[in-house]
């Protein structure tokens, strides 16, 4: 039981958070690099 609370509010948290920052992370690298997502800029 002790071992289920430690994961279940203890490491499975902090691994989720770990997950999302790291892919926002990449997509704000992804996008230092190639310029934010739309369409292309259009030429007058």
């Amino acid at each position: 039981m002790l071992a289920f609370v430690i994961l279940a509010f203890g490491v499975w948290p902090v691994v989720a958070v770990g997950i999302v920052a790291s892919y926002g992370f990449l997509v704000w690298f992804y996008q230092m690099i190639f310029g934010p997502p739309g369409p292309p800029p259009s030429v007058h």
